[in-house]
């Protein structure tokens, strides 16, 4: 067995919340983040930063970790969640309970700080509230004076409200305000398809409600009970700054546009999610994108922990700045990107299956793997960024495109107008009209990609590799043919063509390797180390001693480097297995 690092997904200090509940236990800093900087790029500059070839590495750091044995090195070990920290009805005895029944509201234990006008009810300072009952049409609103920051706690027991004209939960102003969800209860909330009253912001501005839950400022979902959202109108939950989910929730929610949204940013520390968007995002946080900046901390979805299936119009999950994978389930299907970010993606830990109608996972800077599982099985383009690192892991991919492809910025130093998605290179053939790099130092890596002019290791400038495992797989029908090109025989034990279409590896400025394992099978490549023109089946293994793999495709070429001298056909009898995420098995010494 292995050693894996993984972070802490739930432990009992990740529930030990402060009097406000609101404390973060995610292994990332809000107060302190520079999503920027974690790449070894300044905040001013990082827009245009897929225009410099210089590439800094800062490193990457993860708190909260552990070390467990697991018996499969392709998998994090089944972590189960537990609840440490019950919250019950009795906890909030004395306080004020809002009783709904189908046209009615009556209010229990009055603080003075609850107006009933209609069919809204307005809670008007810091306190304990229990919301209880069922109703069709009706409104909780939370109106706060800045000065009172002590936190409104929202508790649902057992509540079923609707609005037949609005959002059933509107936070219009409060520092700080949580709904917490009461151990064993389901709680259901569900807003109207039209809205047609607008309310009047602080600053003059009208405002309508754009979600079912929808909040002004920050909004903590916490506690170990159900909540089902509906987002009839547009999105599902929704606040213009910091969405938190603390303790263990276990929380539906289907949207028509995104089903949650975070626009300062979106940290989930646990708990089982069922997230579903008709034409949005299933998971979003945007703040920056209006003015095209990058603030510390904003902007950003962090995953500690949690069991997640998202189904997304859009994008599975779509961060501004930055996506942090640090933990957790995530099984995501979606109609456009899997994991999207304007900037940084950052995969740290978890395990993550994607099936998305574009690219599996998409950064317009820096793609970074240093561990956890990722198993995308279904993309167009499968890991697509300016930079991609690749420094520990499992992953396996299967695209339909490039299986990986390092692009952006513009190949001009002379531009630097931000991202421009360049075209295809070639030895002696098309060049790109961007740059790209692909540094691999570590972990397991399968790639595979089939169709039409397609590269498995696509990069728009050079691609190193000095460590880790690397399996490369295209079927011979794939890419354009093998079109000889200058380069003819580059060593190995049998002569082997390039070509001017790319294929296995294709890069603009060369591919090097110094270290790991490398084993490519497929009837093209536009560059390769060393290479065998030899035939090989399906289900047999090749390899060295130390080093080999079982081809699921037959054909007539393996590209192999690094530690690896040599191919031929290998006894894997006595060999230790490692299984990727897709189930298939690499086998070393």
């Amino acid at each position: 067995m292995k050693p894996i690092r993984l972070p802490i997904l739930i432990s009992s200090a990740a529930f030990l919340l402060n009097a406000c509940g609101d404390s973060n236990s995610t292994g990332v800093d809000f107060d302190s983040i520079d999503v920027a900087e974690n790449v070894g790029v300044s905040s001013s500059s990082v827009k245009s930063a897929a225009g410099n070839e210089s590439i800094v590495d800062n490193g990457f750091s993860a708190e909260n970790e552990i070390v467990v044995e697991v018996a499969s090195s392709s998998s994090q070990a089944a972590v189960v969640q537990e609840i440490s920290q019950p919250v019950n009805i009795a906890d909030v005895e004395g306080e004020p309970v809002i009783s709904f029944a189908n046209g009615s509201v009556s209010i229990e234990d009055d603080n003075g700080c609850v107006n009933l006008d209609g069919k809204v009810v307005t809670i008007t300072c810091s306190g304990n509230y229990q919301l209880t009952g069922k109703s069709t049409d009706n409104q909780v609103h939370v109106q706060v004076p800045d000065t009172d920051t002590e936190g409104v706690y929202l508790y649902l027991n057992g509540l079923q409200l609707a609005s037949a004209t609005d959002a059933p939960i509107y936070v219009r102003n409060a520092e700080k305000v949580l709904l917490v969800l009461v151990d064993g209860t389901t709680n259901t909330l569900e807003d109207a398809s039209t809205r047609t009253t607008s309310y009047t912001k602080s600053n003059g501005k009208l405002d309508t409600t754009g979600a079912t839950v929808y909040a002004k400022d920050d909004l903590t979902i916490k506690g170990n009970g159900t909540l089902k959202v509906t987002g009839n109108y547009k999105n599902g939950i929704h606040t213009s700054n910091d969405l938190r989910f603390r303790d263990v929730p276990n929380v539906t929610v289907t949207a028509k546009n995104n089903a949650l949204k975070g626009k300062g940013s979106v940290s989930i520390e646990g708990g089982y999610y069922t997230i579903t968007s008709t034409n949005g995002d299933g998971i979003k946080s945007d703040e920056g994108e209006d003015e095209g900046s990058v603030v510390d901390g904003k902007g950003v979805v962090i995953i500690s922990g949690g069991e997640f299936v998202i189904n997304a119009g859009d994008d599975g999950i779509q961060a501004y700045n930055g996506i942090y994978m640090n933990g957790g389930v995530t099984k995501v299907t979606s109609k456009n990107d899997g994991l999207h970010s304007d900037l940084n993606i950052y995969i740290d830990g978890g395990e993550t299956t994607i099936s998305a109608g574009d690219d599996g996972i998409h950064a317009d800077s820096t793609l970074y793997i240093k561990a956890g599982s990722v198993n995308i099985t279904k993309a167009v383009e499968g890991m697509e960024a300016f930079y991609i690192r690749a420094e520990g892991g499992y992953t396996a991919t299967v695209a339909s495109d490039d299986a990986w492809n390092a692009a952006g910025g513009s190949a001009d130093a002379n531009t630097s107008s931000g991202s421009q998605w360049g075209g295809r290179g070639g030895f002696g053939g098309m060049t790109s009209g961007s740059k790209g790099y692909i540094v691999i130092t570590g972990g397991y890596h399968y790639l595979y990609a089939s169709g039409n002019d397609v590269d498995v290791l696509d990069a728009n400038g050079t691609a190193t590799m000095s460590g880790g495992v690397v399996i490369l797989e295209m079927p011979s029908s794939g890419g354009m043919g093998n079109m000889r090109g200058p380069g003819g025989n580059m060593g190995g034990s049998s002569s082997c063509s390039t070509n001017m279409a790319g294929g296995l590896i294709d890069t603009d400025n060369g591919f090097t390797i110094t270290g790991g394992v490398l084993l490519g099978f497929g009837g093209q490549t536009e560059e390769y180390p060393k290479c065998t023109a030899t035939s090989y089946s399906a289900g047999t293994a090749y390899g060295t001693s130390s080093a080999a793999f079982k081809p699921s495709i037959s054909g007539s070429m393996i590209v192999y480097g690094g530690s690896v001298t040599s191919v031929s056909t290998v006894d894997v009898g006595s060999m230790k297995t490692v299984t990727l995420p897709n189930g298939m098995v690499y086998y070393e010494k």
